[in-house]
C-alpha cells in the first residue's frame, strides 16, 4: 500500500496499522500521520492524517491477515521453500507428478508411504552417522565417504 502525494507524485509506503480480526481487514496508517513526515500536498490530499482499511476479501492471495512487508511474514515465507522441497521429492522422485492413481483414499494412503519412507531414510541416516545425508534420496553414505577420501 502506498500514498502518492498529489502535487508532487512522490510514492511513500503507508504504515501498517494492524489487523482487525471483528472487521476482517487490514488497516493502513497515512505516513505523515505514522512517520511524521511532512508533505507539500496534504491540503489537498483527502486521504492525509487519514488510515486506510482494506478488506480481506479484495484478494486473499494479496491480502493476508499478516501483512507482506512485516518480519512475521518473511518467517513464514522461508517455510514454504522448505514445504516446496519436499512437495518437489514427491512428484519427481516418488512418480507422483505423472501417476495414474484413481481416488483420494488410495492417493492419500501413497503420499503417506512415500512420506514415511522419506522420514525413514532420514532416520536411518542420522542413526547411521551421516547426518549431511538425511535429506538425501540418492546418495549412498558409501558413495559420500568416497567422496569426502578423494576431497582430502
Amino acid at each position: 500500500m502506498y500514498c502518492i502525494c498529489p502535487k508532487t507524485g512522490e510514492q511513500r509506503p503507508m504504515a501498517y496499522g494492524g489487523f482487525e480480526k471483528d472487521r476482517m481487514v487490514l488497516k493502513y496508517i497515512c505516513p505523515v500521520r505514522a512517520y511524521g513526515l511532512t508533505c507539500s500536498g496534504s491540503p489537498e490530499c483527502g486521504h492525509a492524517m487519514k488510515s486506510k482499511r482494506i478488506p480481506l476479501e479484495i484478494d486473499r492471495r494479496i491480502f493476508t491477515p499478516v501483512p507482506r512487508s512485516s518480519y512475521a511474514w518473511e518467517r513464514e515465507y522461508k517455510k514454504r521453500t522448505a514445504v516446496e522441497r519436499v512437495n518437489s521429492r514427491l512428484d519427481v522422485s516418488f512418480g507422483f507428478e505423472k501417476h495414474f492413481i484413481r481416488g483420494q483414499k488410495k492417493m492419500e494412503m501413497r503420499v503417506g508411504l512415500a512420506l514415511c519412507v522419506m522420514l525413514a531414510m532420514a532416520v536411518g541416516r542420522i542413526k547411521e552417522q551421516h547426518k549431511e545425508l538425511m535429506r538425501s534420496l540418492v546418495k549412498s553414505p558409501a558413495h559420500s565417504t568416497k567422496r569426502l577420501k578423494t576431497e582430502q
